[in-house]
């Protein structure tokens, strides 16, 4: 009788050790091309009330920025992605998970649509 073989891809994103074992999870959960957009629109946005606090010495714009951020990613994990966010269980991760995606998204490290066949 064969063995099945062990699940390799941790489904838990409160059983990661660290971000770098975490951050594969957290591209998989962010898979659909509008989740994707609509994290790196709440991002940039978020930038730019971080931005508006310098300008403005107004610690508003950082309220702002959160709820701004947040929204976005929400939507589209809920209506989008329909999962749900991976910052309920791991928000320090989760957060850094954002910058990074944002990053790697701005300067074309990883696409906007990883799978483009699934959804044509």
């Amino acid at each position: 009788m064969h063995k099945l073989p062990e699940k390799t891809v941790n489904t838990s994103p409160s059983k990661y050790p660290d971000f770098a074992s975490f951050y594969p999870f957290y591209l998989g959960e962010h898979c659909n091309p509008v989740c994707r957009t609509l994290h790196f629109i709440g991002t940039s946005l978020s930038l730019g009330c971080l931005l508006q606090v310098f300008l403005t010495g107004s610690l508003l714009w950082l309220l702002a920025g959160l709820l701004i951020g947040y929204f976005c990613a929400w939507v589209g994990h809920f209506v989008f992605e329909k999962n749900k966010p991976a910052s309920f269980k791991q928000p320090i991760y989760s957060f850094m998970g954002d910058w990074l995606m944002w990053f790697q998204l701005l300067t074309r490290q990883i696409p906007f649509n990883p799978r483009p066949s699934s959804f044509n």
